[in-house]
């Protein structure tokens, strides 16, 4: 809570990650009493608090999962692309099991410019290298932890990402969608500060 209200005094927002069930409840009241807006991610143990609203000044980051249990993960990784001004395209549930879902989303990506894009996915991990081949953007790759049976939590996943002989596929450690926004967030303002000068 102190930590919180302190970040607040210096500046506009705060994420607060990896909540614990028995916490999640207590911190919304904690923070509805500071008269400040939230914004939560479906599935998502993450909460991005904001005295106002954000500002999408910098780039645009694409979000895809391969399946509905990546998204807690993938909201993760969108409020910290968020809490660092940037827009997010996501879509979720296009994985290899419906190859066909993936293709229009990839297609708005490209139309809409976005910067980078992450790609949560559990099982066999094969939809970040699939969409490497696929576009010529930087693919962030986060492992899911979801995977059962052999490589479960997400081992086969991160293995398989790493062994990616696809180029511009770049990965973070299992489940970590902090570290992928965050990466993202760099990338797509960097590219934006440069557009813009």
């Amino acid at each position: 809570k102190k930590i919180i209200k302190k970040t607040l005094e210096k500046t506009n927002s705060v994420l607060v990650s990896r909540i614990k069930k028995e916490h999640y409840k207590k911190l919304l009241l904690f923070v509805k009493t500071l008269k400040v807006k939230i914004s939560t991610g479906k599935n998502s143990s993450t909460i991005l608090i904001f005295k106002k609203p954000i500002k999408f000044h910098g780039g645009t980051v694409g979000i895809l999962t391969a399946g509905t249990s990546d998204i807690g993960v993938a909201e993760e990784s969108r409020l910290m692309c968020e809490a660092m001004n940037c827009k997010c395209i996501t879509s979720y549930d296009v994985g290899v099991a419906g190859i066909q879902r993936i293709f229009p989303i990839l297609k708005k990506m490209i139309e809409e410019d976005v910067d980078c894009i992450i790609v949560a996915a559990g099982m066999e991990g094969a939809l970040a290298t699939l969409v490497s081949t696929l576009v010529d953007i930087p693919i962030i790759g986060i492992p899911t932890s979801v995977g059962y049976g052999y490589g479960e939590k997400g081992i086969a996943a991160l293995a398989s990402m790493l062994q990616s002989c696809s180029l511009g596929l770049s990965v973070v450690n299992i489940d970590n969608g902090i570290a992928a926004g965050g990466i993202a967030a760099n990338i797509a303002n960097r590219v934006n500060k440069k557009i813009i000068s």
